[in-house]
């Protein structure tokens, strides 16, 4: 009889250190998702501000009415995070191919200065995607994998999105059909 109820203690114990160490797994890839938004945020912030910025300068330069169009109104409050990228992407490209096609451009330091700024911002942008594409992996093998599956069953975790769209078509066999 004792060594029965050693024996239920025994898997009990197991069953509850399996359910701390994949929720600790879960907790820590939702806290590094967390931290990788926050810093895609802070990026693509101040991408949108530094195409902004842009805008005046090219305009003057090449005596153009309109310039960078998407990044102006109050729509781009509406976009989430993954639209937003999206769109100051198609800005970026739209600012280097004026800058490519209109070498006069660079003539302007303080346009030059924003660009150098823009290319470092961009640099960091990237490698906090990254880090949050790598990390959103994790999470969404967790959600899929057993015995990690049981416990999203309890908490409702749901899978992540991915920004752009390389690591979606890498691990395809992640997605629920």
């Amino acid at each position: 009889m004792l060594e029965l109820v050693l024996g239920c203690i025994v898997i009990v114990a197991l069953i509850i250190l399996i359910f701390v160490i994949y929720h600790n797994k879960f907790q820590i890839s939702i806290i590094k998702i967390e931290e990788a938004e926050n810093n895609i945020d802070l990026f693509l912030l101040k991408k949108l501000d530094l195409l902004k910025r842009t805008i005046p300068i090219v305009k003057k330069e090449l005596k153009l009415d309109s310039f960078l169009d998407q990044l102006e109104g109050s729509y781009l409050d509406d976009l989430n995070h993954f639209e937003l990228n999206d769109t100051l992407k198609l800005a970026f490209n739209e600012l280097f191919k004026t800058l490519d096609d209109n070498e006069k451009l660079f003539k302007s330091e303080s346009l030059v200065r924003i660009v150098e700024e823009l290319n470092a911002n961009e640099i960091n942008l990237v490698a906090a995607v990254k880090f949050y594409n790598d990390t959103v992996v994790t999470f969404n093998q967790l959600i899929v994998s057993f015995p990690s599956n049981i416990l999203r069953l309890f908490f409702g975790y749901k899978k992540k999105e991915f920004y752009n769209h390389e690591k979606r078509e890498i691990y395809e066999i992640l997605k629920d059909d």
